[in-house]
């Protein structure tokens, strides 16, 4: 059974300013400002007043799931445009002392389990990455790119070749924003 009208109403928190411009959700706030691309021919963003609001009429069951996804997002969007997301990162070793260093936009692991060549990954978007002693912390308004970036860095300190039973060193997720 269909539904007639499925709509999410999104109300838009103090000090942040929503541009909704063919498809495309700009959300700007304190620390920084978020672009996304979110379209469907099914599926209609519109602002009324200090409300976003998702809507679908007779929608199937994939717009009833891209209504609550397109409300997701521009949630994460205004969380991220007020308060910004935060990973906490956690350099483990046992055998050979790891070196980090923040080159650019690149985030570079030398000394990996005593290789000569250094590991690198890339730091995506406004992502803001400090490292404090063994902590690793990562800020930014883009939950996408601070996660992603947080997930490379733990790629990149992936073990090949040794039991991981024994050799545990890498870089470890150990904080991330809870829903």
């Amino acid at each position: 059974m269909r539904l007639g009208l499925l709509k999410d109403e999104i109300e838009v928190p103090e000090k942040v300013h929503v541009t909704l411009d063919g498809g495309v959700v700009k959300v700007k706030g304190p620390q920084g400002e978020i672009s996304k691309r979110l379209s469907h021919p099914r599926v209609k963003l519109e602002m009324k007043g200090k409300h976003v609001i998702v809507s679908s009429e007779m929608p199937r069951k994939k717009e009833k799931a891209l209504v609550g996804t397109y409300g997701a997002h521009i949630r994460n969007m205004f969380v991220g445009a007020t308060k910004g997301f935060e990973y906490k990162m956690k350099i483990v070793y046992a055998h050979v002392p790891i070196k980090t260093a923040i080159k650019g936009d690149t985030f570079v692991v030398e000394n990996f389990l005593g290789e000569k060549c250094p590991r690198k990954t890339k730091i995506l978007g406004d992502t803001k990455v400090t490292v404090k002693g063994d902590q690793v912390l990562l800020n930014g308004p883009n939950v996408e790119d601070v996660g992603q970036t947080a997930a490379n860095i733990e790629r990149a300190t992936k073990i090949k070749g040794f039991d991981p039973r024994v050799f545990q060193d890498g870089i470890y997720i150990v904080e991330k924003p809870g829903r």
